[in-house]
């Protein structure tokens, strides 16, 4: 069965890019949540996760993702991998978005703090979940486009900012969660110091020449903190001054 809805994936994928209708992408979207979950279960060994949060299936299954890629790459958007999105940036990987939004373990009421907005996807994803999310990202061509398509989309729970993102935003502190879709070489104090009580800080951790981990990030109520790893992932480094 698996492979059936693989096979059925890609042939949808096979559309001339700005020609497809839309019931092809609603089609194509439903069958990259149905990837989704079952890399969630095969991943379990990792995550200690049989499938992610229905919450966040749901929003995945409304976002479209079609809208936060390139003309040139439109014809794979709900392809389960990363796809290119210009200046040496990629959208990430449908499954990484879910998973990092299932450990951010977000609700109604929750304010977010994303840092790497990138096309503005993960943004979505969590506008859809929360009550607000700030994002930031430092590549101002890509912050500019992802604000455009994320207010012509109606996603106005969502604030973005042009910037460094190594030191937050500590302004709207204390987050509910923070998301950081870019791989630091190390853990950013300044965004452990603006998590709540509570509060989960989803990061890769890492170079580009060693092995990355996504952590997640802990503050309990009396101010300590604790860390473990999840998974073995590939994302581009956080830029200089970030």
């Amino acid at each position: 069965m698996k492979i059936l809805r693989l096979i059925a994936l890609l042939l949808l994928t096979t559309f001339v890019a700005g020609v497809q209708p839309a019931d092809s992408f609603e089609m194509q979207r439903q069958l990259m949540v149905r990837e989704v979950a079952d890399m969630a279960a095969e991943t379990r060994s990792y995550t200690g996760k049989n499938r992610f949060d229905e919450r966040v299936m749901q929003a995945m299954g409304r976002v479209p993702r079609h809208e936060f890629v390139p003309e040139s790459v439109r014809s794979h958007a709900y392809a389960n991998r990363p796809l290119p999105i210009g200046n040496g940036q990629t959208i990430s990987q449908p499954y990484i978005v879910a998973l990092m939004t299932d450990l951010g373990e977000v609700r109604e009421n929750s304010v977010v703090l994303e840092i790497g907005t990138g096309s503005g996807y993960q943004a979505a994803v969590l506008a859809e979940l929360v009550r607000h999310v700030y994002t930031i990202e430092i590549v101002e061509v890509l912050g500019k486009t992802a604000e455009r398509t994320l207010g012509r989309l109606g996603y106005d729970n969502v604030t973005v900012r042009i910037g460094d993102g190594y030191g937050g935003w500590p302004e709207h502190a204390p987050f509910d969660a923070i998301l950081v879709t870019a791989a630091p070489e190390e853990l950013p104090p300044a965004l452990v110091e603006q998590l709540k009580p509570g509060g989960k800080l989803i990061v890769p951790v890492g170079s580009q020449q060693a092995p990355q981990s996504l952590k997640v990030v802990s503050r309990d109520a009396a101010g300590r903190v604790t860390m473990r790893d999840v998974l073995p992932v590939g994302f581009v480094p956080m830029q200089s001054g970030e």
